[in-house]
């Protein structure tokens, strides 16, 4: 699969006489029409939003309805919104773009058994577009199985297909803290991801890198939490707040990778499942997460729950430079943890592969495209750093 890594502005925004803008921020709708996929990435931010509205009315029904937290057989915490999200986008994207197959991380099988598909239809039909007709348990049903294990044989060709994370980092949903998990979503044109979507209702925004007449422009949009991300292959990734008004102007707003170049001044973060120790860079820099005591054989280990996406976001964004994920024996790494936000990562001016320093393959899993198989880990980098850490672990590895 050959990736996208744009290093400069590729999209150009217009006033409404025609003469170019320097502003690093536009209303999506006069985000360059003539970006090749425009139309999906509308749609998909269209339907990313309001999954995350129905992520936020599920979790606040949470704590005092029965029956809504579910574990599957491998214990992983799921809930009604796992599976609302899913129908939700398979009805969506089934409707506008039905020749496009969809790839995602549930089947309703467990559903069933379980009888608790009335749920998840009351809340799809809460945030469902309109239809011609009520939706009903066997639409939702059909929709959460469009894109599970059996829906779709792909082959050895390059193909295209969308890929969704329902909810990413579920346990983080189930906290009553503000800890975060993210709804993604990517697609996949003939083997290359060209869009990518992922919205975090309980993001907080960092100010401390906002004006104080920004803040006071903006303070209404600040009021609120979450954010949505989105890329376009060779326009850059891009954000705004998740729980804007609907009357003040959707902003977004260019997000880039930090600068740090420095292995142990960077701001690490890994897997929740995962120890500082049990990475090669331990052998080098001992972590702590005080960023007041930060010694000098020390890195910052920033705390980040739950998921991997939201690791991808806080790199994005220029909060994390690097986020190292190692491949245990025996873990199963899914596509759709990370193929939105590779996309993101790229267009935000840095790097993914894996820890000897070759692309992910999205098409290693040649009849579903479901598992990635990364040789000894997924490393993400602001790019500066990339090369730093594939020789560190590539040295200890010889060690």
């Amino acid at each position: 699969m050959v990736m996208v890594m744009a290093r400069v502005f590729a999209v150009r925004f217009f006033d409404g006489g025609g003469s170019v803008s320097r502003s690093r921020s536009c209303s999506i709708r006069r985000f360059n029409k003539n970006a090749k996929y425009y139309k999906e990435l509308e749609a998909a931010v269209d339907v990313v939003q309001r999954a995350c509205r129905l992520c936020v009315h599920v979790k606040s029904s949470l704590l005092s309805t029965d029956g809504k937290v579910l574990e599957k057989n491998d214990q992983t915490p799921v809930t009604v919104a796992d599976f609302g999200v899913q129908a939700l986008l398979s009805l969506e994207l089934n409707q506008l773009f039905p020749s496009i197959p969809l790839v995602a991380e549930e089947d309703s099988a467990f559903l069933r058994s379980r009888n608790l598909a009335d749920a998840v239809l009351s809340a799809v039909t809460a945030e469902a577009s309109s239809t011609c007709k009520p939706l009903t348990q066997d639409d939702v049903l059909e929709a959460i199985d469009r894109g599970g294990t059996d829906a779709f044989v792909f082959g050895s060709k390059p193909a295209t297909y969308w890929v969704l994370d329902p909810i990413d980092g579920t346990r983080g949903f189930l906290r009553t803290s503000k800890a975060l998990y993210v709804v993604g979503l990517a697609l996949v044109v003939e083997g290359e991801i060209v869009i990518g979507v992922m919205g975090c209702p309980n993001w907080q925004e960092d100010l401390s890198k906002k004006s104080s007449t920004e803040m006071m422009e903006g303070r209404d949009a600040l009021s609120g939490s979450g954010t949505i991300m989105i890329a376009h292959m060779d326009c850059g990734t891009w954000t705004k707040r998740l729980n804007s008004k609907p009357k003040l102007p959707s902003a977004w707003t260019r997000c880039s990778v930090d600068g740090s170049d420095i292995v142990h001044k960077a701001h690490f973060c890994i897997p929740d499942s995962q120890t500082w120790e049990s990475l090669p860079l331990s052998s080098l820099f001992n972590a702590t997460n005080n960023p007041d005591d930060v010694g000098n054989n020390q890195i910052l280990l920033l705390s980040t729950c739950c998921g991997s996406l939201c690791k991808y976001m806080m790199v994005a964004s220029g909060r994390a430079s690097v986020f190292v994920l190692r491949a245990k024996e025996k873990t199963i790494i899914k596509a759709w943890d990370h193929a939105v936000g590779m996309i993101c990562i790229h267009e935000a001016g840095g790097k993914v592969t894996d820890w000897k320093g070759s692309e992910i393959d999205l098409a290693a899993d040649q009849v579903g495209r479901r598992i990635i198989f990364p040789s000894g880990g997924v490393l993400v980098t602001n790019g500066n750093l990339h090369n730093q850490i594939l020789h560190i672990i590539s040295q200890t590895s010889r060690v």
